[in-house]
């Protein structure tokens, strides 16, 4: 399961790369949680979320409230939560998930990013049976030993637990993401390398030279669309 750790590490780096485009999409993710709810994180799970994962990518606090702002004034900028599923070279699975003012423009826009760069779109259902939904949290500075003590103390069960690179990785069912970080919280760890609702391969692929260069092209095309939020995929792209 390392190498999955690695591919999420991979895409973070990625994108703090481009933090300007990170920081835009995690501003419209926070309006349109916070519109959906309430918008107080203690009051709605969701956005508590969001603002959890917001963290771990250094979104300024200003941005965060903005958007927070936003909503509570009662803005009619309505979104809908959208999920593409296609194939990329070699057998490669993608799922793409868009929020979106505009539908048709989204789905014209993902399909041409598949059409050129290698891809194909595929029907519902066709890629997403195969990858699992996985709460992934991350803690520097203890061990393996320490992490699963405290979980066991505070009675939270997660699929498996990984130390690599200074990192002890937390698998978990999606529903246990907040368990297990309160049970962190209450163990006096308050930051999180990484703290994601993903979407995890159950098998992974290994693609040659040629093929993950034109991947990685169709990785990029579809994470530069406005609409997109986040991409998965079980392409093995090594170290």
């Amino acid at each position: 399961m390392g190498r999955k750790w690695n591919n999420i590490k991979e895409k973070k780096a990625s994108k703090d790369a481009n933090t300007s485009r990170v920081y835009s999409k995690f501003a419209l993710e926070i309006y349109v949680v916070a519109k959906q709810g309430e918008p107080d994180p203690e009051a709605n799970q969701a956005l508590k979320f969001v603002l959890e994962r917001a963290k771990t990518y250094n979104v300024p606090r200003n941005i965060i409230d903005r958007a927070i702002e936003k909503a509570k004034g009662g803005a009619e900028e309505n979104y809908d939560e959208l999920r593409y599923e296609g194939f990329g070279p070699s057998g490669s699975m993608i799922i793409v998930d868009a929020l979106t003012n505009n539908v048709n423009r989204t789905a014209s826009n993902v399909r041409a990013a598949f059409g050129k760069n290698g891809g194909n779109m595929g029907v519902s259902g066709s890629v997403s049976y195969m990858f699992d939904s996985t709460a992934v949290i991350g803690i520097e500075g203890k061990s393996e030993e320490e992490v699963l003590e405290i979980l066991m103390e505070a009675d939270v069960d997660a699929r498996d637990i990984l130390e690599e690179d200074d990192t002890v990785i937390v698998y978990a069912e999606p529903d246990q993401f907040h368990a297990v970080q309160e049970a962190f919280k209450s163990a006096g760890i308050n930051e999180f390398a990484v703290a994601e609702l993903t979407m995890l391969p159950q098998n992974e692929v290994t693609l040659d030279a040629d093929a993950q260069a034109q991947f990685e092209k169709l990785i990029d095309a579809l994470e530069d669309l406005e609409d997109v939020q986040r991409v998965y995929h079980n392409a093995d792209l090594g170290e």
